[in-house]
């Protein structure tokens, strides 16, 4: 099979899901706190992988570490087209 017919699936059960979901809940208030947009630091950091778009405040930096970037947006994407 060739490279460009391989298709990868992502597969995220409800009980990480919800500990994601929790920890980007907590990420976004610790940035609101700091004064931040926290809309634009955290699509910063998932575009860029960069860290630094997230404040050590609360420690939601080690926090967004924790999540896979894939893992993220497979649950971003699928709340969006659920709702």
């Amino acid at each position: 099979m060739s490279p460009e017919n391989n298709t990868i699936i992502f597969s995220v059960d409800k009980e990480r899901e919800e500990l994601i979901k929790r920890t980007l809940t907590e990420v976004y208030d610790s940035l609101k706190q700091k004064g931040y947009n926290p809309i634009n630091q955290i699509v910063g950091y998932i575009l860029s992988e960069d860290p630094t778009y997230i404040t050590n405040h609360n420690n939601a930096r080690t926090l967004i570490r924790k999540i896979d970037r894939d893992e993220l947006l497979q649950i971003l994407v699928k709340h969006y087209l659920d709702s």
